[in-house]
This record gives structure tokens, sequence and C-alpha cells, in this order.
């Protein structure tokens, strides 16, 4: 297990584990929502009414899908950076991530409006 343990664990002091523990809650809260939006997208696209709109299913289970990916990977690189500036002793880095998930699925959610909005027609 050695090996997949990152060489900056050893640099700087370790924090206090309760930091270090609350960094790790951030980290699976972050899991928690990639897993959320990948199984927004299997539902829209699998038990969701089609559209008027033709693609509209597909194009926001990808948009999801996608977003759910992202974060993923997004919360190794928050957890590390943030354990990195722990153990640094210096402040923990700024992150336009939490911007652009609001942005991204902002728009989805409004996309989602429209649609339904549409489709009652």
């Amino acid at each position: 297990m050695a090996r997949f343990r990152p060489d900056w664990l050893d640099e700087g002091d370790d924090p206090d584990y309760r930091f270090s523990l609350a960094n790790e809650r951030t980290f699976l809260a972050w899991i928690r929502t990639a897993l959320a939006l990948i199984a927004a997208a299997v539902a829209i696209v699998q038990l969701v009414p089609s559209f008027r709109l033709d693609g509209a299913r597909v194009t926001l289970g990808v948009v999801l899908a996608t977003t759910g990916l992202v974060s993923t990977a997004l919360a190794y690189v928050r957890w590390s950076n943030n354990e990195r500036a722990m153990r640094m002793s210096v402040s923990l880095p700024f992150s336009r991530c939490l911007f652009v998930l609001t942005v991204v699925l902002s728009l989805v959610g409004l996309a989602v409006v429209l649609l339904v909005a549409f489709a009652s027609r």
C-alpha cells in the first residue's frame, strides 16, 4: 500500500488529525455529490419521458455524467491541495471548481425548467 502513498505526505508537519478528518469528510461529500450527479444522469436518460426536443434527455444526461466525473477528479485534487497546505502551514488554496459546479448545475436546472415548460404545451 505504500506505493500509492504520495511523497508530499512526508513533507511539512502532520496537521491536527481533526483537520485531516474534516478534509476527508469534505472529500467524501464531493464523492457523494459526484455519485448523485451520475445517478441523475442515468435517471434522466432511462426514466424521464422524452421531451419534444430530440436529444434533450441524452444531452442533459451527458452533461450531468460529465460533471459527476469531473467532480470526482476535482475531489481528490482539492483534498490533496488542502492536505498539502495544512502540512506546510499555509493558507488553504482557492478553488474555482465550486463556482464552475454552481454555474453548470444552474444551467442544467434552467434547461430542465425550460424543457418541462416547453413539453407541457
